[in-house]
């Protein structure tokens, strides 16, 4: 069954002054995805999410949530309050109770009671903040903080989410908090669009990618897709003996290409790109035995999302 489509752009293009921030782009997110938007500083992430979230007027182009045409004056109303966007630089109002930062926000979406308190309650068990909810937000830790802007977001119940950079600066017990958060959130059928630059995190979360450049999308594809099609398969090897011995045989291999040793205290080690399918994989590591060479670790692994787009990223700026 193919997904409706939740956010789809057309010819999307935006330009400040003589800086263009967003060229010409294209995107399809599918219902219930969660969508990962990366990219260097500058490359036109934030303009995206900002005219998503009609917080920025395209200088050309059109947005499409859920098949109906978004604009920023007020003929959407009704499209708009199915989203939630998080910036990533949202202020808070350290004076108020956590209790009643959200009431007040709850209060701006016309939430009525009882439904208002029930909702209330509601988000606040899903940050894991209800036994904070007469505290200060001043008294509230980073992470919290930012848990508390996420359930500022969804207190309307929107259907698409819009993150930028939710997790900058959280310790990892904070980012791993706000990964569970947004796993919640998608296994309720919320279709998620989140940038970051911690990779390691949107690998776990993410169904799709999309990768940005200078203003461009130059890659748009599901997780799944752009491991089989830009990932190497690495292998790491392991040796009691002097590791000479092992980078001669792993040399003589045609399979075997860049190589890194890697420091460790207790043994010798190397990481290798090995260009092989899983019956390449078993001869090597046979060729090796045969040879006697006494190894303690042969563990074959791919390159991980960071290491992905930083070899896409040398390939268009090369």
């Amino acid at each position: 069954m193919v997904k409706e489509l939740a956010i789809r752009t057309s010819g999307l293009y935006k330009q400040f002054d003589k800086h263009i921030a967003v060229n010409n782009v294209d995107l399809e997110i599918g219902e219930g995805e969660v969508y990962g938007l990366i990219g260097p500083n500058g490359a036109g992430k934030t303009s995206l999410i900002r005219m998503l979230a009609s917080a920025e007027e395209p200088t050309a182009g059109e947005i499409y949530l859920n098949g109906e045409i978004l604009r920023r004056d007020k003929t959407s109303p009704t499209l708009k309050r199915r989203l939630g966007y998080l910036p990533d630089d949202y202020p808070l109002y350290k004076e108020l109770t956590v209790w009643d930062y959200l009431d007040y926000f709850a209060r701006l979406y016309l939430l009525k009671e009882p439904k208002r308190t029930k909702r209330l309650h509601e988000v606040l068990q899903l940050i894991q903040l209800e036994n904070k909810r007469n505290s200060l937000i001043s008294t509230l830790s980073r992470g919290m903080k930012q848990r508390l802007c996420l359930a500022r977001t969804i207190i309307h119940e929107p259907i698409i989410l819009l993150l930028d950079e939710p997790v900058s600066g959280l310790d990892p017990i904070a980012r791993m908090q706000f990964r569970e958060i947004i796993k919640v959130l998608q296994s309720a059928g919320m279709t998620i669009l989140i940038s970051s630059h911690v990779l390691s995190d949107l690998a776990e979360l993410c169904t799709s990618v999309g990768i940005m450049e200078l203003g461009f999308l130059v890659e748009s594809t599901s997780l799944q897709e752009l491991y089989k099609s830009c990932a190497t398969q690495q292998i790491v090897i392991s040796t009691l003996e002097n590791l000479e011995v092992l980078l001669g045989e792993l040399k003589n291999n045609p399979l075997v290409g860049d190589w890194e040793i890697l420091a460790n205290k207790d043994k010798d080690s190397v990481k290798i790109d090995f260009s092989g399918n899983q019956q390449d994989s078993a001869d090597l590591l046979r060729s090796l035995v045969t040879s006697g060479i006494p190894l303690t670790e042969f563990h074959c692994t791919q390159e991980d999302l960071e290491s992905i787009f930083l070899k896409l990223g040398h390939k268009q700026t090369s």
